[in-house]
């Protein structure tokens, strides 16, 4: 539906236009700081230093301590009862808008139950669910253009899902079969898609931090009005990249937007023991960044936040950092129990209070626009499409072996990629029991 944000209004754009000039003034001092170092200007109140930065003296030796600082508030439209909070207006209007959002939601649910247990029936290798945050992909989504390039963690499917990415191609990707776009090469939920603007899913953790704010660059240097969007959770906040990341987007003044999840927990270590600061939105100021904290359960308040990041960093060619308060109701992965490390009680808990499926169908209901007959209908034909899908994509056969030494290198295929290529073929022509199946 229509939103006061949906828009950028005539002051963001002149607040840009005044902080863009600033940034140019100081941009402009940094690059003599050579000249200013040699003659510092300097008063009883204040004194220049390398950089063109200008200081205030004082002589209170007092430090800062972030613990005296207010917390971050979060932002949100609509509370656990599916009512809008007091004061807001122009959020959820439009039935068919809310009621798309709502099933895209359900069809994410139904995509990782059915996956999940086939997994566990030795179906497929791997999978990761998004239980708990299905809110964020639909919002995130929404809030930005589909030609706006994503790097992704492994919690987003449902954000390539809304950019066109169909249930089929989802499944081929999790059965690594012929027409899986990946040739078979990743795991499973590592999705990829050049024509949704969709970066393949790297395993190692935090690597597409780094590789985001080169790709934003490339958007300010392209001069079309794109920016680049890069999602991670809490615990990718520790690692190392997570900072060279930062740091380069903010120097480069590269329009990107850092989009954090925080669900609570880094596969088994929960929030209360990966950071003492304020979250993970209060880094952002150390890197000159705006920053805004969204409640994820929220749909409504991701779309209009991850919206009014993307127009910032457009319109004033700086990143942007958001950072979604959710929790993850199912495990890490299929790879992991995490009732060994949080209890059924807190689980239950979170799903009973915030989730976002539940929120959005209480809202719906209000309205009269949706009830438990809708709903049962909604779930069989999600239920059965996903179905399908799969049913199809284990019927299909693997990509062929050729494809194992393919794209390796660009152009013919290199001599000793061919040797190898001969060798494994003669052995597994001398070991068939062990290669049943096409192309296998």
């Amino acid at each position: 539906g229509s939103c006061p944000l949906a828009r950028p209004s005539m002051a963001i754009v002149a607040a840009a236009a005044a902080r863009a000039a600033a940034r140019s003034v100081r941009s402009m001092a940094a690059r003599s700081w050579g000249v200013t170092a040699r003659a510092m200007s300097t008063s009883p109140e204040a004194g220049e230093y390398p950089g063109g930065v200008t200081l205030p003296f004082t002589t209170d030796m007092a430090f800062h301590d972030p613990a005296d600082d207010d917390r971050i508030p979060v932002f949100r439209v609509m509370d656990e009862s599916g009512m809008l909070r007091e004061g807001v207006e122009g959020f959820g209007e439009d039935r068919e808008d809310v009621t798309n959002m709502y099933t895209t939601m359900l069809r994410i649910h139904q995509l990782d139950t059915i996956f999940y247990e086939a997994q566990r029936q030795g179906r497929i290798s791997f999978y990761m669910t998004a239980n708990g945050e299905e809110s964020i992909h639909v919002g995130a989504a929404l809030g930005f253009n589909n030609d706006d390039p994503v790097y992704a963690q492994y919690r987003e499917a449902g954000l390539l899902l809304m950019r066109g990415f169909t249930l089929q191609q989802f499944a081929d990707q999790c059965c690594s079969n012929e027409d899986d776009g990946g040739k078979g090469r990743q795991m499973p939920v590592h999705y990829g898609s050049p024509e949704h603007h969709f970066y393949t899913i790297s395993s190692p953790l935090t690597t597409q931090l780094p590789q985001a704010a080169g790709t934003g660059y490339a958007m300010k240097m392209e001069g079309k009005g794109r920016c680049c969007a890069v999602f991670f959770g809490e615990g990718a906040a520790s690692e190392g990249d997570f900072h060279a990341g930062m740091n380069f987007a903010s120097t480069l003044e590269a329009p990107v937007v850092f989009f954090c999840r925080n669900n609570g927990y880094a596969i088994s270590t929960p929030v209360k023991d990966q950071y003492r600061g304020d979250g993970i939105a209060s880094r952002a100021a150390g890197y000159g960044m705006p920053s805004i904290r969204v409640d994820g359960a929220d749909v409504f308040a991701v779309r209009e936040a991850t919206r009014a990041a993307r127009d910032m960093a457009v319109a004033e060619s700086r990143p942007v950092f958001v950072e979604a308060m959710a929790y993850r109701e199912g495990h890490h992965s299929t790879s992991d129990d995490s009732t060994r490390y949080r209890s059924g009680d807190e689980i239950a808990h979170w799903r009973e209070t915030s989730n976002p499926i539940g929120r959005l169908r209480r809202f719906m209901e209000s309205k009269g626009w949706w009830d438990d007959e809708r709903e049962k209908a909604a779930n069989k034909a999600e239920r059965k499409a996903v179905l399908q899908a799969l049913t199809a994509a284990e019927k299909k056969p693997a990509p062929d072996m050729s494809e194992l030494f393919s794209d390796v290198y660009a152009g013919e295929q290199p001599w000793h990629l061919a040797e190898q290529e001969v060798a494994l073929r003669k052995h597994m022509a001398r070991h068939p029991e062990h290669y049943a199946g096409e192309g296998h």
